[in-house]
């Protein structure tokens, strides 16, 4: 029984199959966080490059 079960621990050590969705979990993660402490400094520079944009397309059509 002990052998199975070390057999069993083993294989799941070695099996890579859900590696790339860890992975991808761990980057969505990163991503977020940094979302989060950054919030405020990227809600200013939407918010900028918008009013910019809108400046911009008034001088166009003028």
């Amino acid at each position: 029984m002990l052998t199975q079960i070390t057999e069993g621990v083993r294989g799941l050590w070695k099996d890579e199959e859900g590696l790339g969705t860890l992975e991808m979990i761990l980057i969505i993660a990163v991503l977020i966080a940094v979302v989060l402490v950054f919030r405020e400094e990227i809600v200013k520079v939407v918010k900028s490059l918008i009013s910019t944009a809108g400046d911009k397309s008034q001088e166009v059509f003028e």
